[in-house]
């Protein structure tokens, strides 16, 4: 099975990581675990007493991966986390979190055991109120530090400081910790100093754990705001990108910000997006020196919505008929597992392949087609979500995932298990996230399994004209099956009506051209 895995600690390897607060200290990481009391069950690691949870030992992939990534023993995220700790929490029932002091998604009570419904809507269906309350909630994550997570900003050869005892790990908002972890999951693999890095790796693109890696980055940054805004049915909206045309409806002042009426690549000064700046910008620095992107904030928003004249391709949003012929696609992902897969959902919905499942390299389609759109920081992968639309974006992205997964209902034996790109194969713990969590536990449907579920209405297959011309041949076989009906009944009921008459005449008159009559003067 998938959870086959190796615990071998990884050599040579140069790109740094997050984890909570707790346990970045230097004899957490000497010892390599993670494994905290919950608030208020002080020398309870885990709440194991409380049956909370348990500390265990990381179950890490060691199954091929594909042959896009040819340097073996480089980077620390291959058999994540094991360069990092070996050992976590493994929470029991509805409990989750890094301690296990968390309740699971859609999950509140001090036990754990109240249901708490959250739905996901179109954004543009919300209320002014609730469209006001969504992007305060977006401006006050940006500017909430996270409460129990830090990031690296060193190597981790360099971890520990100059000192040998000061670890190298910096506060982050909760909005930019989203930020980052998408960063960290598509960076280089630095190779040392004077040599380029290699990009030809990615832990959360082309390949199958790009609907599965999406979905939990989506899951614990609605956990995060959550917590942060003490509501447990808080729901992260969607954007419905499959309208066609070349205009950004949700690129308002009320919702994600118009465009400046100075700057066309700008954002209105009447949003609160125009106040943001990015992080993770620096990326020639990143790649040349091996430093790592931290929490500094740079340049604001950029955003063109359809605006890139040198690609008119981009210049359109998907049709609702693209999202229809997607969810039509019936295999879940083919080898070689990567961005030249054909008929393949997951590389048809990430847009790699046109909308029916034919990989054609000109094409960029659904997810890929709405980045690009936004023509700016959205259609830059290394910077995309320091564009609040990422969400949305991401949002609509993973309900269709769901309602692919609702339709077809895949077993998860359909998800690759070896060969698939470094980071994609099913057992994987998902690049950068902690605790670990597999890209096989995200591929299930979840309303059912994960907590929340999409208040959404899904456009209709088109008819080929295979099937337009068989049902013109049945309506018109039913149509004469009418007439021919309608027919024989008047035929028969004008018979019937003579029928009726004869015998009255029969039984009290003569006919006129009896024989026997005779003419009466």
């Amino acid at each position: 099975m998938w959870r086959s895995c190796c615990l071998v600690l990884v050599c040579a390897v140069l790109v740094s990581a997050q984890f909570p607060r707790e346990c970045v200290t230097p004899e957490g990481l000497r010892t390599g675990q993670c494994c905290p009391s919950p608030s208020g069950l002080p020398a309870d690691p885990c709440g194991s007493s409380a049956g909370r949870g348990q500390c265990v030992s990381v179950a890490a992939d060691a199954r091929p991966h594909g042959p896009q990534y040819p340097h073996d023993g480089r980077d620390d995220r291959e058999q994540w986390p094991v360069r990092y700790f070996n050992r976590t929490c493994r929470c029991n029932g509805n409990f989750s979190g890094y301690n296990c002091g968390r309740c699971r998604h859609a999950w509140t009570g001090a036990s754990c055991d109240q249901r708490v419904p959250v739905v996901r809507r179109n954004v543009m269906q919300l209320s002014a109120d609730e469209k006001r309350a969504f992007v305060s909630a977006l401006d006050q994550a940006k500017r909430t530090v996270h409460p129990d997570l830090v990031i690296a900003t060193r190597r981790y050869t360099e971890i520990f400081g100059p000192d040998g005892n000061t670890v190298q790990f910096d506060n982050v908002t909760i909005y930019n910790y989203f930020v980052w972890t998408h960063y960290f999951s598509v960076s280089k693999t630095f190779l040392g100093a004077g040599q380029p890095s290699f990009g030809g790796v990615d832990f959360s693109h082309e390949g199958p754990g790009f609907v599965t890696w999406h979905r939990f980055h989506l899951l614990q940054l609605e956990r995060d705001m959550q917590d942060m805004l003490q509501d447990p049915s808080f729901a992260l909206p969607y954007w419905n990108f499959a309208i066609g045309g070349s205009t950004c409806d949700i690129c308002t002042d009320d919702l994600m910000g118009a465009r400046s009426n100075f700057d066309m690549n700008s954002l209105s000064s009447n949003s609160l997006f125009a106040q943001w700046r990015v992080i993770c910008e620096s990326v020639e620095d990143y790649d040349t020196l091996g430093t790592i992107c931290n929490s500094t904030e740079t340049s604001p928003i950029r955003r063109n919505p359809a605006g890139n004249v040198n690609r008119p391709m981009v210049q359109r949003l998907p049709e609702p008929q693209d999202v229809a012929d997607c969810l039509q696609v019936n295999t879940f992902d083919t080898p070689p597992y990567y961005s030249t897969s054909s008929e393949s959902f997951r590389n048809t919905i990430e847009g790699y392949s046109a909308p029916k499942g034919n990989y054609d390299p000109v094409v960029r389609s659904l997810h890929n087609l709405a980045h690009l759109f936004l023509n700016g920081t959205g259609g830059q992968t290394h910077l995309s979500p320091n564009d609040p639309i990422f969400v949305l974006l991401h949002t609509y992205t993973d309900a269709i995932f769901d309602e692919w997964l609702r339709r077809h209902g895949p077993d998860s034996t359909l998800y690759p298990e070896e060969n698939a790109p470094i980071g994609h194969n099913r057992g994987f713990n998902m690049v950068p996230f902690w605790p670990p969590v597999t890209n096989a536990e995200m591929f299930v449907t979840a309303p059912e399994n994960l907590g929340y579920s999409y208040e959404a209405e899904w456009p209709g297959q088109a008819l080929t004209m295979t099937e337009i011309i068989t049902i013109a041949i049945v309506a018109a076989l039913m149509l004469v099956a009418v007439i021919f009906a309608a027919t024989t009944c008047a035929v028969r009921a004008r018979s019937h009506k003579m029928e009726g008459h004869q015998p009255l005449l029969g039984d009290h008159y003569q006919r006129y051209d009896d024989a026997k009559s005779q003419s009466v003067v």
